[in-house]
């Protein structure tokens, strides 16, 4: 528990003292936010916000994940490797993506089909691999059931666990992408969701059907390493919240929102509760599912369900106040982790 302990301190010190070191070194290269045209008008006056805040939640993450390993003297695991490629291949799309909008001075980086290249490439890259590095106890990474908050009896097959893993990573990362549109609104809800996979890793690990065989007993390679990278990513959060809060001095820009994206589902599928996780994150489902009807009834009926998709733009333009949709949407986001860590619970209850 010491190493999750000091993995947590590290990233949350490291994300605290180094964000205002992006600040000014962003700011000094003119790696400022666009904004869209068409987004609420209140949001004009963040334009020349720095952006690309996301490469000290990912640095924050790395250094404090072997800094732990180190001061503890554990070795790394496979899964937490997996775990971290995934997140940082992603950070490199969305960095690649930033930098686009950056240089070219508009609110649009990648192409959709870029995009969706660099996340199939990474995804892809995970599934294949996290099938592989089997240990002693015959356990992989990841497995090809499906899951809940335990595996099913129901299996996809490897090629199939590659092509539920590319939707998962596709799903959750342009899901923070899309809920990244206020200020500290991704990285508060991030914060909650990441302290849930810390209770869920560390249950895991205490209850481990090879360590400890009790009723209900969790088939999951590396628990402990996946909380340690939970405790990391939510101090790491908690760290750069700081600076992201209204008013946001510094954003994540795609490089923290498809990086988180892509840990969740990491986290998710190394840890057996992949659709746990659209209860946890709930708040992501909804800000996705909103663009996603909006979009189809513009173009089946021509007629919009929504003032502005994505879901919290409703609000803005209906004369809410930013900060008041970020503190709802921040007690919504709460209620999905508070529901999903009950729902955890009980199916380890049942008899």
């Amino acid at each position: 528990m010491r190493n999750v302990l000091v993995a947590a301190l590290v990233a949350l010190v490291v994300s605290l003292i180094g964000t205002p070191f992006a600040i000014k070194g962003f700011t000094s290269r003119g790696y400022g936010q666009l904004i869209r045209d068409d987004g609420p008008t209140t949001h004009h006056t963040k334009r020349g916000t720095p952006t690309m805040g996301g490469t000290v939640i990912v640095a924050a993450i790395l250094i404090s994940y072997f800094v732990a390993h180190l001061v503890t003297l554990r070795g790394v695991t496979a899964s937490g490797m997996l775990v971290l490629m995934l997140m940082t291949g992603l950070g490199i799309v969305g960095f690649v993506d930033d930098f686009i909008k950056i240089r070219k001075q508009r609110s649009l980086g990648l192409t959709k089909t870029a995009k969706f290249a660099g996340q199939a490439v990474v995804a892809i890259a995970f599934g294949i691999l996290a099938t592989h590095f089997v240990n002693d106890h015959h356990l992989a990474p990841a497995s090809t059931h499906l899951s809940f908050t335990h595996d099913y009896a129901l299996g996809v097959g490897t090629v199939g666990f590659v092509v539920w893993a590319y939707l998962m990573v596709t799903a959750t990362s342009n899901g923070v992408n899309l809920t990244d549109g206020l200020d500290g609104l991704a990285t508060g809800t991030s914060c909650m969701v990441f302290g849930a996979y810390v209770i869920i890793a560390y249950w895991q690990f205490r209850n481990n059907c090879v360590s400890n065989p009790v009723h209900n007993c969790y088939l999951v390679r590396d628990p402990l390493d996946l909380t340690l990278i939970a405790a990391a990513a939510m101090g790491a959060c908690f760290g750069f919240l700081w600076w992201n809060a209204p008013p946001a001095g510094i954003f994540m820009g795609d490089t923290g929102s498809l990086a988180l994206g892509g840990l969740f589902a990491g986290i998710a599928m190394t840890s057996r509760t992949e659709l746990l996780l659209i209860v946890l994150g709930g708040l992501f489902v909804v800000e996705t599912l909103s663009v996603i009807i909006q979009v189809a009834a513009f173009r089946g009926f021509k007629r919009r369900v929504f003032r502005m998709a994505p879901f919290h733009h409703h609000f803005e333009v209906g004369g809410w106040d930013e900060i008041t949709v970020i503190v709802r949407f921040w007690i919504i986001a709460g209620l999905a982790v508070a529901f999903g860590l009950g729902v955890f619970y009980a199916a380890f209850l049942q008899t």
